[in-house]
């Protein structure tokens, strides 16, 4: 009991530096690119910077997480992207404030773009996790014995007794 907790606790703490590093780079990104993915302009909103926000940079942010937390960085990958939108969305609605000549996007598209920008991230993760080679490798597993004959699909499990 004392060894696990031993080794949740470090665990913990790495989760947690993979969760603020992620968020740093995609608040760092989005300052970068400049583009502000709650803001509608109209059809002008879309345009090659915004798509390398919403789908590129949130691939960056999971590889960064994943190569920080390791194993299990994949699912840790979700989380950076929601935060740094959902303070963003609320930096614009009550901090900045919306321009005169854009609209604050509907919360039904802005909802749907934090779900692609959060899958994103997890495609980020899976590539960082395979970047480590901790997951998807070869696995440790011996080779069947080749005394032992190998079973055919016609065979049944009652004629090896």
């Amino acid at each position: 009991m004392i060894q696990e907790q031993r080794i949740a606790a470090p665990r913990f703490a790495l989760g947690t530096l993979a969760f603020l590093a992620g968020s740093l780079v995609n608040y760092i990104g989005d300052r970068l690119l400049g583009v502000r993915i709650e803001l509608f302009y109209g059809l002008e909103t879309f345009n090659f910077i915004w798509f390398l926000q919403l789908f590129i940079w949130p691939v960056v942010v999971g590889i960064v997480v994943a190569l920080i937390f390791g194993r299990g960085g994949k699912w840790l990958a979700y989380f950076p992207p929601a935060f740094v939108r959902l303070i963003a969305y609320y930096e614009t609605q009550y901090l900045i404030g919306v321009p005169d000549n854009a609209s604050l996007m509907p919360m039904g598209w802005w909802t749907f773009f934090v779900i692609l920008a959060v899958e994103c991230a997890a495609i980020g993760g899976i590539i960082g996790e395979v970047m480590l080679k901790r997951a998807y490798g070869r696995s440790d597993a011996p080779p069947p014995a080749a005394d032992k004959p190998v079973a055919s699909a016609g065979d049944s499990v009652a004629d090896d007794r």
